[in-house]
């Protein structure tokens, strides 16, 4: 296990409270495995994300709230000075690091542990929900995803314009694409798409508009978020990623909800250190009332934090304010 890193950050002021005298946080064992894969994303930097979490005191934080933290450390990813090209060329390295990732985040909820993974670019979700899917597919379940994003990541090696692997992840959860990365999980597809859902969206390509509509996955963008309220989306969105998830069609009592989050669904004023920067993002609140209603639920079974770059942030802002969103979903309240 990885001992605890050395660094202090405060909480940004008005997010959830590191712990809330007045309400009980049933306690989890949480499991942080770090994955420093850069080989997915155009923009170098996000191999350094998972150090940046843990500085921002991300153990310390999850500790405070009484819940169990295993940090397993980082996995070993190839670097990309190691290979002779990025773009479709990394796949066989990426496909290697996301079986490695299914392996540990299955083993992860075979235990009991809820399994948090720490990118790294979005590329490895095809490692982490592959694993939960795989171990909720032993006992009859199935996992819902929520995908936090300001892009679909939906394209295959065929319809992407840049050839970039972080922008397919979702697509090959859903078992389309290149079969090294579309066939992890077992059984194929990891993913039902009738219960992901996507929310935060505001760029998207051609193909990837074309994906959603004719796959009917339930995707709100930034002008539904806008015109309906945050609340009333999130709503919606946990209902649509818990439904059947139990053993049985009409059973909501047993599977869970991945999230899968990409501070770019985020507006950059509030956080900067992202590859991806698109304006018009999630506020500040929003987004913690996002991971808030996660809490709430119970459903949560599995999270990713993703595409944080320091070397585009500002002192940590970035990764500083994504620890205060994980632990909002691990039951920080403000009171």
């Amino acid at each position: 296990m990885a001992a605890d890193p050395p660094g202090s950050f405060p909480a940004t002021a008005g997010a959830a409270s590191a712990g809330s005298p007045g309400r009980s946080v049933t306690p989890r064992t949480i499991r942080i495995i770090g994955v420093p894969l850069d080989l997915g994303a155009s923009r170098r930097g996000v191999d350094m994300g998972p150090s940046s979490l843990r500085i921002a005191r991300l153990v310390e934080r999850l500790r405070a709230l009484g819940h169990s933290v295993e940090d397993e450390g980082n996995l070993i990813v190839s670097q990309r000075e190691q290979l002779a090209n990025c773009g479709p060329e990394t796949i066989p390295a990426i496909a290697a690091v996301c079986r490695e990732l299914a392996r540990v985040t299955a083993d992860a909820v075979r235990t009991g542990a809820t399994p948090l993974v720490l990118g790294g670019d979005h590329s490895l979700a095809m490692g982490s929900v592959a694993g939960v899917a795989s171990a909720l597919a032993e006992r009859g379940e199935r996992v819902g995803v929520i995908w936090l994003d300001a892009h679909g990541d939906i394209n295959t090696p065929e319809s992407s314009a840049s050839g970039n692997v972080h922008g397919m992840p979702v697509a090959h959860l859903l078992g389309m694409g290149d079969p090294r990365l579309s066939e992890i999980a077992v059984p194929t597809p990891a993913v039902d798409p009738e219960r992901l859902v996507m929310v935060g969206l505001r760029e998207l390509d051609r193909p990837e508009r074309q994906y959603i509509r004719d796959l009917g996955i339930a995707a709100f963008t930034m002008r539904e978020i806008d015109e309906r309220g945050l609340q009333r989306v999130m709503a919606d969105a946990i209902e649509i990623a818990s439904h059947g998830t139990g053993r049985g069609s009409a059973r909501k009592g047993e599977g869970g909800i991945h999230v899968s989050c990409d501070p770019d669904w985020i507006d950059p004023i509030e956080a900067p250190g992202v590859g991806t920067p698109v304006r018009g993002g999630a506020t500040f609140r929003e987004a913690h009332l996002a991971l808030e209603m996660v809490a709430d639920s119970g459903r949560l079974i599995s999270m990713d934090m993703v595409e944080i770059n320091p070397v585009l942030d500002e002192r940590n802002r970035t990764a500083t304010l994504a620890v205060d969103l994980i632990v909002s979903a691990f039951g920080a309240r403000i009171l």
